[in-house]
């Protein structure tokens, strides 16, 4: 009996990550393995992103590479999935029909083996996007690779409507896991020796389970696991109240480290994008962050060339840029997405040429600001929690501090898992590096596996993606837009 096998790549941010250890579940109930070849593979998926039009065309020059995977393996189902295939599910269909048997919409996972089986006994297409109201897979626990690091999504869809995005429309309304589940499965993945969560959704703020609000979540889960590292992203402005700001405050392995998207520095655009706050409101919770937590790290969003941008909207994004002082950001020129506001009400006038000239503007500042904060880290001490072997070097192994910085370090005895106390000797705008100091906070020592190890790459401050390796293959991680 043939073995049944599924192949996945996963593209855009860590939702789909998220996402896809979801399918492995699922798919691995119906007897499938994952494996890490496409050739050969029974099932080949791509889960998609489609918020920006270059994640589209990533995926679209893949689906051509995989023709020919699909000539030497006629009987193997390849499908889309995620949010390319809610969003332009007939196209995908249209434009591939000799590659793709399924297009499947991030709330129609549950349906996957149905759906695999339908296609091989019909040999026709299928398609299944329906958006939910309450799908948030609550009861399947994601098929994770082994590691130290992993994801909890603890609510799908947003409200929001951002002018500019196609998540509500590709992902649907905003619903909430329960807490308690999600404490739990806190739980369960510190048994299981991950030494790290961040907890997902395209908006964490708007978190709600029966009057328990992201905050209540944010401290059971601290509470749950204390020797367990918890991060979260990504979170909107509007919704980020000083009772967050406190619960971060007050439990030590909450990670003092936020991304909070700015998209720009000017009222009127910020009005234009429904951004629904403002400069000054934004700059206060900037305030109050710092005068809780004066160490905390801040990342951010940022979007040059939105729609009648002009100079001075961009030298207020530069200014806010330089007040706030983050350690890295992610920067996208405006790309119009079909079905939203801007695409269909608001003038894309902004020339290529000139949003490139502007993107390159904020990314040296960025870079300058970034060198300049490493710089103060030198003569520093920070507790990292190892990752393990540095890309460039294999005597050399990298470590993330609670503020999200990346740490080069010679090994000596350092093993992967383990929270280890460090003094940084130097610095680049993107990397710190150190030495190991004698005393260690605690020995979990994980043991090392390159086919679980999950290495990120530098803090990132421009908008290329970055890197994971995990079990199957290598993950496209933009911060998650909202």
């Amino acid at each position: 009996m043939e073995k049944k096998t599924v192949y996945i790549e996963t593209y855009g941010c860590q939702m789909n990550v998220a996402d896809t250890e979801i399918v492995l579940s699922v798919l691995h109930k119906a007897g499938y393995t994952p494996t890490s070849e496409l050739e050969g593979a029974t099932l080949a998926f791509m889960n998609t992103c489609a918020i920006r039009e270059n994640a589209e065309e990533k995926v679209w020059n893949r689906l051509e590479h995989w023709r020919g995977f699909k000539k030497r393996n006629p009987d193997a189902v390849v499908g889309v999935l995620g949010c390319m295939a809610e969003h332009l599910r007939k196209d995908i269909i249209k434009s591939s029909m000799s590659i793709v048997d399924l297009v499947v919409g991030p709330d129609e996972y549950r349906k996957l083996p149905t759906l695999v089986d339908a296609t091989r006994a019909t040999a026709e297409s299928g398609i299944a996007v329906k958006l939910s109201r309450t799908e948030t897979y609550d009861d399947i626990m994601p098929f994770r690779a082994e590691g130290i690091s992993a994801f909890i999504s603890v609510m799908r869809g947003c409200d929001k409507f951002c002018t500019f995005c196609v998540v509500p429309y590709t992902r649907g309304r905003e619903r909430s896991r329960s807490l308690t589940s999600i404490a739990d499965e806190c739980k369960q993945l510190e048994q299981q020796g991950f030494r790290e969560i961040t907890l997902l959704g395209q908006n964490v703020n708007s978190y709600d389970d029966e009057g328990k609000d992201f905050s209540d979540l944010l401290a059971a889960c601290a509470r749950a696991v204390p020797n367990v590292r918890i991060r979260y992203t990504t979170s909107h402005p509007q919704d980020f109240d000083q009772k967050l700001i406190d619960t971060m405050a007050s439990h030590d392995n909450i990670c003092k480290y936020i991304h909070l998207p700015i998209q720009s520095g000017s009222d009127r655009i910020l009005k234009l994008m429904n951004r629904t706050y403002t400069r000054d409101h934004y700059m206060g919770i900037i305030e109050k962050i710092k005068l809780a937590m004066p160490n905390a790290a801040m990342s951010t969003d940022i979007i040059v060339g939105f729609c009648t941008e002009t100079l001075d909207d961009h030298e207020m994004t530069k200014s806010v840029m330089r007040e706030v002082e983050y350690e890295g950001a992610y920067m996208f020129n405006y790309s119009p997405r079909p079905n939203t506001k801007a695409y269909d009400t608001l003038a894309d006038d902004v020339s290529l040429e000139e949003k490139s000239r502007r993107l390159n503007e904020i990314i040296v500042l960025q870079n300058e600001i970034s060198a300049r904060k490493n710089l103060i880290e030198v003569g520093g001490e920070h507790t990292i929690l190892v990752e393990g072997r540095s890309k460039r070097n294999e005597i050399e192994w990298k470590g993330r501090t609670d503020t999200n910085k990346t740490v080069i370090f010679p090994r000596l005895d350092a093993e992967v898992g383990e929270y280890r106390r460090i003094c940084v000797t130097r610095a680049t705008s993107a990397t710190l590096f150190g030495q190991l100091m004698d005393q260690k906070e605690s020995k979990t020592i994980m043991p090392h596996s390159d086919r679980g190890e999950v290495i990120y790459d530098a803090l990132p401050h421009v908008g290329s993606a970055v890197s994971i390796d995990r079990q199957n293959h290598a993950f496209e991680l933009p911060v998650i837009n909202s």
